[in-house]
């Protein structure tokens, strides 16, 4: 399988997620023709590190708003793979919900859009857990996989876009192109995500480092799940890309979804936290900071404070009942189908993972320090 001579779109191209795919497909032994990177913006280090691996494959940078007609239409000319990472992760609810939606499903619709005018085959979309669950009753999964029956009843709006957005990938497989072929598209069901350049392990790192090296323990140790590492998830989507080449490997994928997780072993995340900085002398708390119960009312009781402020003042809670519910319900699955369909197999193991993201870590601690002390004074 191979993407040699393919013209290929990565949005979201800046991001955590999107640098690392770009980094892959620049790496790949047998050349792209291009690869076009769209986001609202760059930062300095990610065009360097664009033009570090840069060789026989052009590389464009286009940045823009993924709610532009017209910048996406000129975007997608000439393209014939798409793979769309870009959307806005809010967990807590910071982000009003219009913007969410614009982004995450409007974006989304109006890109599958410009394929079908621009004559774009395969379109891969990076989805996530959270668009499964855990559920408002914090039912669990062990080891699930993509015919593992669930009530999913999250309302809660990041989750809910993400599924819109997702429906609306699935949906448009088979639509004809104005050329006369077919559109082909899948999703990738991504694990929470972790690795060097993470935002939210640096948000953890800095609570840490306030908390005098100790990680606040904000998940129970039961509460399993498997997340994935950066270079591995990025991986699935270059193996996706190869596949949807071969017409007997498309037939199987397309309009379908796929869970990705890796061998990351199964543990909480305040404990993958943990795991990946223990060498550096960093400790955990023992124990959630009230039992999961009062935790759980607590959190209505400040989902409840916001609401009532709300003609006031807008008051968003540094916790919500979706968000423990998420971190302390046991939620894990498997990547058989994926493997089975697409070939994807786990390019780094756990401890090679471990590793990177613990260097990393460990590079960014003298900064963090610096930077929360100039914050202080």
């Amino acid at each position: 399988m191979s993407l040699a001579g393919v013209s290929c779109l990565v949005t979201g191209a800046g991001g955590f997620l999107g640098q690392r795919i770009v980094r892959l497909l620049l790496e790949e032994e047998e050349a792209l023709a291009e690869i076009r990177l769209l986001d609202k913006a760059f930062s300095n280090e990610a065009l360097g590190r664009f033009g570090k691996f840069q060789g026989k494959t052009e590389v464009k940078i286009l940045e823009g708003d993924i709610r532009d007609v017209t910048f996406l239409h000129r975007a997608c000319q000439g393209v014939s793979l798409v793979i769309h990472t870009a959307s806005i992760i809010d967990t807590l609810g910071l982000v009003e919900k219009q913007l969410l939606w614009e982004v995450n499903v409007t974006g989304t619709q109006l890109l599958l859009q410009a394929c079908i005018r621009c004559n774009i085959q395969h379109f891969i979309y990076t989805s996530t857990i959270e668009v499964t669950g855990p559920n408002c009753k914090g039912d669990p999964i062990f080891n699930g996989d993509e015919d593992t029956a669930y009530e999913s009843t999250s309302k809660f709006p990041y989750a809910e876009s993400k599924r819109l957005a997702e429906d609306s990938v699935l949906k448009a497989d088979g639509q004809v192109l104005k050329d006369g072929g077919v559109l082909m598209t899948c999703a990738l069901r991504s694990m929470y995500i972790f690795g060097e350049g993470c935002p939210f392990l640096q948000g953890h790192l800095d609570k840490c480092l306030l908390n005098k090296n100790v990680f606040l323990r904000f998940s129970r140790r039961e509460a399993l799940v498997n997340p994935v590492y950066v270079g591995n998830i990025a991986w699935a989507h270059v193996q996706a890309a190869k596949a949807l080449q071969v017409p007997q490997k498309a037939k199987h994928i397309r309009g379908q979804f796929y869970y990705i997780s890796d061998d990351t072993p199964h543990m909480s995340y305040a404990d993958l936290n943990y795991e990946l900085t223990r060498e550096l002398g960093f400790g955990i708390e023992s124990q959630l900071p009230m039992p999961l119960t009062m935790l759980y009312y607590f959190s209505l009781l400040l989902e409840l404070v916001s609401f009532l402020l709300r003609p006031f003042v807008r008051y968003i809670p540094s916790t919500n009942r979706h968000l423990v519910t998420l971190l302390n319900t046991p939620f894990t699955f498997s990547y058989r189908k994926a493997q089975k369909d697409f070939g994807y197999v786990p390019r780094y193991t756990w401890e090679e993972a471990r590793q990177c993201t613990g260097q990393w870590i460990a590079s960014m601690v003298p900064q963090r320090r610096e930077y929360l002390k100039s914050k202080a004074a």
